[in-house]
């Protein structure tokens, strides 16, 4: 059912295409993420004067502490509202505008933000909260999707990966600017939180540049004529010929009729999109679903942002001050987008499997280590060096494979008909379990202290046991090779 594209390799158009996607939506939506801690106290200070104004309601430390736990985690209710639309978008509207759709959310997002102290209201601000989320669950279900089906089969994994670089990135930005060197203020904490509404120009400035997916044009709208154009924009004009493209119709003609998706469409017409409930029970679709939803769940369960929440203690406890310790873990998260920025390279030349055991079993390991480290580091004075240590360790194998390949990897694993819905449910999984460590980890911290950090050890042991066994290798694969190998479920294990 996938069109093959050209094996052209890199072409300005592609660059230029992941470019205005990862600054159009997926920067902005790691800004969002990142920018939200610093300045909580300015916001709770802020609210707090606000609610009493307008509604002359004086707030409990307790009430004001549900307030910045409700702005932070209503992001997340969007994140996983946003991933259940992701597919209804993507297959109604088409990948490109399901793209715009994004930019405008979180267009409006900012708005809110940048307009809620003039406009004295913490319903803006809320709201604002809530647009960027929607945006975040849609960005990280349609843009990894949608550059996995322009890009030639080998330069798939490196444009895969471009929407979680981007996440990276825009996490250490939003960082920066919620510094109290830049934004971080009690009078300019607005302008942190919305400051990212420039790079959504991005969007608007090149969109009717952008084309549209040439093999969702073909297999899911029937516009061949579009798909061509799509593929001559992509490709340049002249350097493809119209004998590859009939070809290529031609052979995505045939395997329409056999087509292992469980779908039978008649000669000629383009496969229907596949509802949630069809792929749900669909037998020959349960082991990729699982492995999507496994690996994307499970990367947020693996402990990255409770990491990161951690990091600040720990460098406070070898003599670092409160200050330096912010800075220092802002250094951690530019370790992490430094790394990162090594993924396009690792994705084109290294097996995704491969990657993605050493990632998740040297996980697992380094969050033991981690554990003990923590819980010996009141009796042992080096530990606290070692906690850092594994740290930055865990940084760094994370950004090999757990970081990165689970956002795509659904664009290998599924054909055109089922994808949407798959890469929505994998967004669903990872917004879920990202609210659910979010909501859990300060408590469990509380009641268990360092060994808080052993269930997402054992997650990543999990993690590693299913993709030895289940997970096919995907890199310079045919989505139909890839298709069949999980189409037997559990009972075949990968060789």
């Amino acid at each position: 059912m996938d069109l093959t594209l050209p094996e052209t390799g890199w072409t300005p158009q592609l660059v230029a295409l992941g470019v205005i996607t990862t600054f159009g939506a997926s920067i902005p939506v790691g800004f969002s993420i990142g920018v939200i801690n610093a300045p909580s106290e300015f916001i709770k200070h802020w609210c707090n004067g606000t609610i009493h104004r307008n509604y002359d309601v004086h707030l409990s430390d307790s009430a004001l502490n549900a307030i910045i736990a409700v702005t932070i985690s209503i992001a997340l209710i969007g994140g996983v509202i946003g991933s259940l639309q992701g597919a209804y978008l993507a297959d109604r509207y088409g990948r490109k505008k399901s793209f715009l759709f994004c930019a405008v959310l979180l267009t409006v997002g900012a708005i809110c933000f940048l307009s809620c102290r003039a406009a004295s209201s913490v319903e803006l601000l809320l709201l604002g909260r809530l647009l960027v989320g929607l945006a975040s669950g849609l960005t990280t279900g349609v843009i990894p999707m949608y550059l996995a089906e322009v890009s030639p089969i080998k330069l798939r994994g490196a444009m895969g990966v471009l929407c979680p670089l981007g996440l990276t990135t825009g996490v250490v930005i939003g960082q920066v600017a919620s510094l109290e060197q830049v934004f971080g203020t009690d009078e300019l904490w607005h302008y942190a939180l919305g400051c990212y509404v420039v790079l959504n120009l991005f969007c608007y400035a090149f969109y009717c540049w952008i084309p549209e997916s040439p093999k969702y044009l073909y297999s899911v709208k029937g516009d061949q004529a579009g798909s061509l154009r799509a593929i001559r924009k992509l490709f340049g004009r002249h350097a493809i010929g119209d004998d590859y493209i009939k070809l290529q119709m031609e052979c995505a003609n045939g395997q329409n009729g056999s087509s292992s998706n469980g779908q039978h469409p008649e000669d000629g017409q383009p496969p229907a999109s596949r509802s949630l409930c069809s792929v749900l029970q669909d037998s020959t679709l349960t082991l990729p679903l699982v492995l999507v939803c496994a690996l994307q769940g499970g990367q947020q369960l693996s402990g990255i942002n409770a990491v990161f929440f951690y990091s600040v203690s720990i460098f406070e406890s070898v003599g670092f001050s409160s200050t330096a310790a912010k800075f220092a873990n802002l250094g951690v998260g530019c370790l992490n987008l430094f790394v990162s920025l090594f993924a396009p390279l690792l994705m084109a030349r290294c097996n995704r499997r491969s990657l993605c055991v050493l990632s998740c079993s040297s996980c697992a390991v380094i969050l033991f280590l981690l554990t003990l480290s923590i819980y010996f580091i009141e009796t042992i004075e080096w530990f606290s060096y070692l906690c850092i240590g594994t740290i930055l360790l865990y940084i760094i194998f994370y950004q090999f494979g757990l970081g990165p390949i689970p956002f795509f990897i659904g664009s290998e694993l599924f054909e055109l008909g089922p994808r949407p819905t798959a890469m929505a449910l994998g967004s669903l999984s990872s917004w879920g379990c990202n609210f659910i460590v979010g909501m859990a980890f300060p408590t469990l911290q509380g009641i268990w202290g360092a060994f808080v950090f052993l269930p997402f050890s054992i997650t990543c042991v999990l993690l590693t046991i299913l993709v030895q066994l289940y997970l096919p290798e995907t890199r310079g694969k045919e989505i139909t090779e890839v298709v069949q190998k999980v189409s037997h479920g559990f009972r075949s294990k990968v060789k």
